[in-house]
């Protein structure tokens, strides 16, 4: 299956990818475009857009694409993955859906591996998706202690 985005990637467009990869389509192709080209590029390749504006995997109300992805797929009964969802969404917008302290540290590593001058969206994301792994363990240490709004609440 193949996914269409953005190009020049930040916190959704690099958790996304990480998500579909580890919970829906572990096969799947990410392209990453212009953004007045990423309908008609999604149109000829038969890709799935994400993180586009008026896309149903994208932001809606103060949920991002991160959010509607985990619903659309029904990931919603996995607490770990739903405390990860509140950071990403923290990270990628104005936080103020949940206030989630550990959003911040994830939108300031987001900032720094932007500016390690990766190639392209693929090489960032290859590069970061390590940063999710790590959250998502986070995650599920915080859910194994019983903190499901995470260590600093």
């Amino acid at each position: 299956m193949k996914w269409i985005t953005r190009e020049n990637v930040h916190v959704d467009r690099v958790a996304c990818p990480w998500l579909i990869r580890r919970f829906v389509d572990p096969k799947a192709e990410f392209l990453f475009v212009p953004a007045d080209q990423v309908m008609a590029v999604a149109e000829r390749e038969q890709a799935t857009p994400y993180d586009v504006k008026g896309v149903e995997l994208g932001h809606h109300g103060k949920e991002c694409s991160f959010d509607a992805i985990v619903k659309k797929h029904g990931l919603t009964s996995d607490p770990a993955l739903m405390l990860l969802a509140r950071i990403v969404n923290g990270a990628d917008t104005d936080n103020s859906l949940w206030n989630q302290p550990e959003s911040a540290g994830l939108k300031a590593v987001a900032e720094g591996f932007r500016g390690l001058g990766y190639q392209d969206d693929h090489a960032l994301n290859a590069a970061e998706w390590i940063v999710y792994d790590a959250l998502y363990a986070y995650c599920q240490q915080m859910v194994q202690q019983g903190r499901l709004e995470g260590a600093f609440r």
